[in-house]
């Protein structure tokens, strides 16, 4: 096990990791626990009860950010015709079809974050599917990245607004980023908000029990603040 500097067990302490705060709460000590000389992502981790084994159980899906995440997103767009330069327009970094396809497979080329494309083009994307599927970067209905050319401008807004994709990891547990720790408190809690309402409507047919068994909240580098899962 690594060992934590002074630092960071001078900020633990400050945590009792016995005490469920409220989120108001929570977000004040995070704020008051970080160290680090950056502006640091404010981080929320859910434990779900869900059994990643069962596809049906498991979730992908996106939500809307009011405050969106304070991070730069680059956008690349697969799309053909009159939707590239409409793509360009709406504020896609990248946008193109052959060549761009060509670039990626040849290249290496993945100077961006999120990939969007247009339905008639997933079957040339497809064949990057090996490249693109393992960086999280192939477009995908579930995430809301695979979308009729008309609709090109309005996701092309909401991803670099801040729509933020999540899904749960092999053991049930959701790690979302929503924000950065110089937002205002208000904006951070509004942003916690919107997650716990798309995690809530998001819940498998399937699962049982309790659905959100834990909530922590925490910054880079900082320590873990329990949050009540039944204020959250």
């Amino acid at each position: 096990m690594p060992k934590h500097g002074k630092k960071y067990l001078a900020a633990a302490a400050k945590v009792d990791q016995n005490r469920l705060y409220t989120p108001d709460e929570a977000i004040v000590l995070v704020r008051e626990t970080s160290y680090v000389n950056f502006d640091p992502t404010v981080e929320v981790h859910l434990r779900l009860g869900i059994d990643p084994r069962h596809a049906d159980q498991n979730i992908r899906t996106t939500v809307a950010l009011p405050h969106g995440t304070g991070k730069s997103v680059r956008v690349l767009v697969f799309a053909q015709g009159e939707a590239v330069q409409a793509s360009l327009d709406a504020g896609a970094d990248f946008a193109g079809s052959d060549e761009l396809i060509a670039r990626i497979d040849k290249e290496n080329f993945f100077d961006f974050d999120v990939a969007i494309a247009t339905p008639d083009m997933m079957g040339k994307v497809g064949r990057i599917g090996r490249k693109l599927g393992p960086r999280g970067l192939m477009p995908n209905p579930k995430s809301g990245t695979i979308v009729p050319a008309e609709d090109l401008p309005r996701t092309i807004r909401e991803v670099r607004g801040g729509r933020v994709e999540f899904r749960n990891d092999k053991t049930g547990i959701l790690h979302v980023a929503i924000g950065k720790l110089s937002f205002p408190p208000e904006q951070i809690r509004e942003n916690f908000n919107a997650l716990m309402d798309a995690v809530k409507a998001a819940k498998p047919s399937g699962a049982k029990g309790t659905f959100i068994r834990s909530v922590t909240l925490t910054s880079t580098m900082g320590p873990g603040v329990p949050v009540n899962p039944t204020l959250a």
